[in-house]
């Protein structure tokens, strides 16, 4: 038989020896019953009452390839909590030919044996239940006679030796003084600023930053409300701003929440390290101008023109040769004969990425054809004692590599062609208009895109796919109209330019 091992362990107040006392019990286990292990899935500080376990969930996964009899775990609760996860789990362990043992109980295969299974199923989820009964029930008591729970101390306040919150000197006036800012019409950005560059450190000794400021200004707390889960307790605790200026500053945030952006962010340039000059062979960079009428303009532009060493390739219009890889991204997908020869590259590439499998799979055609040659010169009358000896110990090589290749096959699993096939045809139905579906879209497929004067070649992350575009051929494609223009005239200005910076990582073209 061939198992995995799962150990878990539930909270941060448990440690490693946890996880190594269930491993060494699993495999002495293992070694009583003659088990071969081939790996092992873990889960620190995850509870058993969800089935949200990345590890657990990676091993029912990989249940479905076969490549193991049985899960071993130290007791049935380290695999589930819940009799519905336990039951669900188990039927789609059993459906891919796994079982799960215990180590520890003493669990026969009968009637009986799924009787006590589960009772001791039951068991495990009704010491979970209770025990989270006896801890809410002690949160709740601390709730009502306003006692800290534990965790993180709310900042402005210490906590004394009856768990009860008192004002802290040093950092209760420090929320004070951010709630009158903001009430006298600082931003958060301002405040920000000024508390850091004051050195004043917020929470866990950390520099502040927008959130921790916005999270301070909602806290119910900072007016002596005691709020802990559903239970609220006006006046429970020491105030530190008054209930009126808590209101005034939260009702300024919500107005400020629903007015327009004072600012819009700047776009992404998406072909940032894949976008070259075709005449130079040097990277395009993503530029912003400004012109007088406050119109903002998006650009690539060589950097060796930029900086006037020898390049003369004018700049190119940021949506305009995004939007044109894009478009021809989306119509190299939906070449079928393009993408079935995709597939088999990268199912081919798969297997030469992994080097192991392929040595051990020799390796194990060399032994089994050394046991067919043992056999037949047996069946032809040929035994003697080294005749049996050699054939043992080519069993036992044989053995040992299958269970490598299928440790191996674990570690890193290969996808089939119809896997393969499925990602891609997923990108079909890619929302390429969205940022989010550019982004992923180039960085898949998009290799390098090359800019002359008079084309564009897009090459992809595949061999031998490239196309070239004339730009003859391609709308908008006049590269002179791609630089904004400085004088507010709708034509682009031709005087003479230069990139001031703004300080903030813009540039500015502004007339010589």
């Amino acid at each position: 038989m061939k198992a995995v091992i799962y150990a878990r362990y539930s909270s941060d107040s448990q440690t490693e020896n946890s996880i190594e006392g269930q491993l060494r019990e699993c495999k002495e286990y293992a070694e009583r019953k003659g088990i071969t292990v081939l790996s092992t899935y873990i889960d620190r500080a995850l509870s058993a009452k969800t089935d949200n376990r990345p590890e657990f969930q990676r091993m029912v996964k990989d249940s479905g390839k076969r490549l193991f009899d049985a899960i071993l775990v130290w007791k049935l609760d380290r695999f589930a909590r819940n009799r519905y996860d336990s039951a669900h789990y188990k039927a789609v362990l059993r459906k891919n030919g796994v079982k799960v043992i215990s180590a520890t109980e003493a669990i026969s295969e009968d009637s009986t044996g799924i009787l006590l299974e589960s009772l001791l199923e039951g068991y495990a989820e009704f010491y979970s239940a209770e025990l989270s009964e006896k801890v809410k029930r002690g949160l709740t008591e601390n709730a009502l006679k306003c006692k800290c729970n534990g965790g993180y101390i709310t900042y402005g306040y210490t906590v004394d030796a009856d768990r009860y919150f008192q004002l802290d000197p040093l950092t209760a006036p420090v929320v004070q003084e951010i709630f009158e800012k903001y009430a006298a019409g600082k931003t958060i950005k301002e405040i920000v600023e000024d508390l850091n560059s004051r050195e004043i450190k917020s929470l866990r000794s950390k520099k502040y930053n927008i959130n921790t400021v916005t999270r301070i200004i909602k806290n119910r707390r900072y007016m002596g409300e005691y709020c802990f889960g559903d239970i609220s307790v006006p006046d429970g605790m020491p105030a530190i701003v008054s209930k009126e200026l808590f209101e005034l500053v939260n009702t300024r945030m919500e107005q400020n929440k629903r007015a327009p952006a004072r600012y819009k962010a700047d776009d992404r340039y998406l072909l940032t390290t894949k976008l070259f000059c075709g005449g130079c062979s040097g990277y395009f960079a993503g530029e912003s101008g400004t012109s007088k009428t406050e119109r903002k303009y998006y650009y690539y532009k060589c950097g060796n023109s930029k900086r006037k060493n020898g390049c003369d390739m004018k700049a190119v219009k940021k949506h305009w040769i995004e939007d044109i890889v894009i478009e021809n991204t989306m119509k190299m997908l939906f070449d079928d004969e393009l993408i079935a020869e995709l597939v088999d590259t990268l199912f081919e590439m798969q297997s030469r990425d992994n080097t192991v499998i392929p040595q051990l799979q020799k390796q194990l055609e060399d032994t089994q054809k050394g046991i067919e040659n043992i056999l037949n010169a047996i069946q032809q009358g040929v035994l003697t004692p080294s005749t049996k000896e050699r054939l043992e110990a080519l069993e036992d090589s044989k053995n040992k590599l299958e269970i490598s290749i299928l440790q191996e096959q674990i570690k890193k699993p290969l996808l089939t062609k119809e896997q393969i096939h499925f990602w891609i045809y997923k990108f079909r139905e890619l929302d390429y208009k969205s940022q989010a579906g550019k982004e992923r879209l180039i960085d898949s497929f998009v290799n390098a895109v090359y800019v002359y004067s008079d084309k564009i070649i897009l090459t992809f992350n595949f061999k031998d796919t490239t196309i070239t575009l004339n730009l003859a051929d391609l709308a908008g494609s006049d590269l002179d109209t791609a630089c904004p223009p400085i004088c507010g005239k709708s034509e682009p200005c031709r005087s003479p330019i230069v990139p001031v910076g703004d300080g903030f990582g813009f540039v500015r073209f502004v007339r010589w």
